[in-house]
C-alpha cells in the first residue's frame, strides 16, 4: 500500500487534505467562527502543510497510515460520545445512579 501510495501523488494529496481539515476542524477549531480572510489563510496554510506531508509520506513515511488511525480513534469517540447520549448518559453521573440504588 505504500508503494501505491507513493506511485500516486494526487491521491495521497487529497487523502492527507482531507485527514488534515478533518483532523482540524473536529481538534483545532475553536469554538466560534473565524472572519473570512482568516479562515482563508488558516486553509492555505494547512494545503501547504499537507504538501510537505505528502513529500514525508512519498519519501516513506506511513503518513497516510497515522492519521488514518487518528481519525478513526476520533470516529471511535464520537460513536462512544453518541451512544452514551443516547442510553442517557446515566454512567456519567453517579449521584443519578445512588439516588436511583436509594430506592
Amino acid at each position: 500500500m505504500q508503494a501505491w501510495l507513493s506511485d500516486h501523488k494526487l491521491v495521497s494529496y487529497l487523502l492527507i487534505l482531507g485527514f488534515t481539515i478533518y483532523i482540524f476542524n473536529k481538534v483545532f477549531r475553536a469554538q466560534q467562527k473565524l472572519p473570512l480572510l482568516k479562515e482563508i489563510v488558516v486553509y492555505i496554510l494547512i494545503a501547504f502543510g499537507s504538501f510537505i506531508l505528502m513529500i514525508l509520506q512519498v519519501d516513506k513515511l506511513p503518513i497516510i497510515q497515522c492519521m488514518g488511525v487518528a481519525v478513526i480513534m476520533m470516529l471511535m469517540l464520537r460513536g462512544r460520545q453518541l451512544y452514551d447520549k443516547w442510553k442517557g448518559n446515566k454512567s456519567a453521573d453517579p449521584a443519578a445512579q445512588k439516588a436511583e440504588s436509594g430506592k
